[in-house]
């Protein structure tokens, strides 16, 4: 068994759609990024990739790469679960983390683990998604951007 962790911020602003964990939120604001800016998911692709030591989202997805403006991190998320696979190892659990001051996440947050758990092909039993405030301190608590912390468990494919 392997652990990894991962983290991701975007800027908030206008303009843009709100998508965390694969669900659009309304929101007046959106993360800034090349692909759909999902920073949870983001997160999570990276504490995974880190687990199977695979490098990061930004070698295997580049932020400059035309085939990956506006891309759907759900599908990215898949990909990297196909990727752990071919090099042997499998989804044990996953526990995610989003730091926002606004919009309020809990309504959304069963949404989110149905949507990892089907991306990855794990249950959603595996997998946890909480937000959190910072109490109005940092750039996350000011309002100014979203970020999200991973952690992954990983086991080896029996062989």
């Amino acid at each position: 068994m392997r652990i990894g962790h991962g983290y991701d911020v975007h800027r908030l602003v206008s303009g843009r759609k709100l998508i965390l964990g694969g669900v659009e939120i309304p929101y007046h604001l959106g993360l800034l990024g090349h692909s759909d800016a999902d920073v949870a998911a983001h997160a999570l692709m990276d504490a995974l990739l880190g687990a199977a030591a695979l490098g990061d989202i930004g070698v295997h997805f580049p932020d400059k790469a035309p085939a990956y403006a506006g891309a759907d991190s759900l599908l990215l998320l898949e990909k990297v679960v196909e990727l752990l696979a071919r090099e042997g190892w499998r989804v044990e659990n996953v526990d995610v983390t989003v730091l926002a001051q606004a919009p309020k996440l809990m309504p959304h947050i069963p949404q989110m683990r149905q949507n990892f758990a089907r991306a990855m092909g794990v249950p959603v039993t595996a997998v946890s998604v909480k937000a959190t405030t910072e109490e109005g301190l940092g750039f996350t608590g000011t309002g100014q951007g979203i970020a999200a912390h991973a952690v992954a468990l990983i086991e080896a494919l029996e062989r």
